[in-house]
């Protein structure tokens, strides 16, 4: 492997497990529920892409061909993490109005 490579794959490991790493702060430090779930979706979309591109360009330069079967993992997760965040939000929305319609009529 090559200084180059090395140094990209090495940068861009760092760059995704910080930026994943950031993304789970989010998740610990903001109130709401509604909060809580932003930070680490954006985390992890941009993060694992990160990691997967220096997975990319590790074992392209070691094995001394093109590897392509992370570009399916990214576009896995990159298209899962967004559904499964507006299902998160959504079943919260139904679950906080619910609550409420329920607490109205307790109150009434």
């Amino acid at each position: 492997m090559n200084a180059v490579a090395d140094t990209l794959t090495a940068l861009l490991l760092v760059t995704g497990a910080a930026i994943t790493f950031v993304g789970t702060l989010g998740l610990l430090r903001l109130r709401t529920f509604y909060q809580r779930v932003h930070a680490p979706t954006l985390g992890t979309t941009l993060g694992m892409t990160c990691i997967a591109l220096a997975s990319m360009i590790y074992f392209a330069s070691t094995a001394n061909r093109l590897v392509l079967h992370e570009i399916l993992i990214v576009l896995f997760v990159t298209v899962t993490t967004p559904i499964s965040l507006m299902i998160l939000v959504r079943a919260a929305v139904f679950r906080d109005k619910f609550e409420n319609t329920m607490s109205e009529r307790n109150t009434q």
